[in-house]
């Protein structure tokens, strides 16, 4: 299948990008990166420097693959990572238009590749757990309700990726500081420090630029790994919560 690629080019964050016109063919059974890497061979191939982009596992586990594919973070399928996305997903024919990430707190590094650290900034703020430091206690001693430790593992899918603030017109982190405060807020080993946690986060989301959440529900829509609003509502409980128990 014969495509024709729109790529945005951009030496750095304080240099002016701009779209770059490509051609290039590709199998129907290839991965999406798969394709910019015979893109990036064919540019090699003509001395031209090849396009930057972010992958590691290309398993849908590791949330790297962040590049937003006809004005779709991780392009149209739902609930698919890039790396994911295959290219029987278009057609022969096809324009592409591939962009990074589009949000203040994600600086770009270079082309496709932007600075996601304020998510690891935000992990950081949200400190430890408090857990038995002597001997090991056995993994079932600590009994917790099948709803609740689901809805802890549904929150702890979240790979970090940074869809959902590419997808918010607010460039909010919202689902994914929610996702993080729940998955370790649920569950009994983390309730000791949950109303520091949460407020500590929150705080780091704002210092990093993040947006406000308007509940447009775009972040959840565009999510690979499908995370719930109702993540969103527990944080904004949690953190209530904790600004009237919480000493200042």
């Amino acid at each position: 299948m014969k495509l024709t690629l729109k790529v945005w080019r951009q030496k750095n964050n304080k240099s002016q990008g701009k779209f770059e016109t490509y051609q290039v063919e590709a199998n129907e059974h290839m991965s999406f990166l798969e394709m910019m890497d015979v893109l990036n061979e064919q540019l090699i191939n003509d001395h031209k420097e090849p396009v930057v982009f972010e992958h590691d596992c290309r398993e849908g586990i590791c949330g790297t693959c962040s590049m937003v594919i006809n004005g779709q973070p991780h392009g149209p399928l739902k609930g698919t990572t890039t790396c994911q996305l295959h290219m029987r997903s278009f057609k022969d024919g096809d324009t592409i238009t591939v962009e990074p990430w589009r949000a203040q707190a994600f600086p770009v590094i270079k082309d496709l590749a932007v600075d996601r650290s304020a998510f690891d900034r935000i992990i950081q703020a949200g400190g430890y757990i408090s857990v038995n430091t002597g001997q090991a206690v056995d993994g079932n001693a600590i009994p917790i309700e099948k709803e609740m430790s689901q809805k802890a593992f549904d929150a702890a899918t979240c790979i970090g990726c940074g869809a959902c603030v590419a997808a918010c017109p607010n460039a909010s982190a919202m689902l994914f500081t929610s996702a993080k405060v729940s998955h370790l807020g649920l569950l009994p080993q983390g309730r000791i420090e949950a109303p520091k946690r949460v407020q500590s986060m929150v705080a780091q989301m704002d210092k990093e630029g993040f947006g406000m959440c308007s509940n447009i529900g775009a972040c959840s829509a565009e999510c690979p790994k499908e995370i719930s609003l109702e993540n969103i509502a527990r944080l904004n409980r949690e953190y209530i919560k904790a600004s009237f128990t919480t000493d200042k």
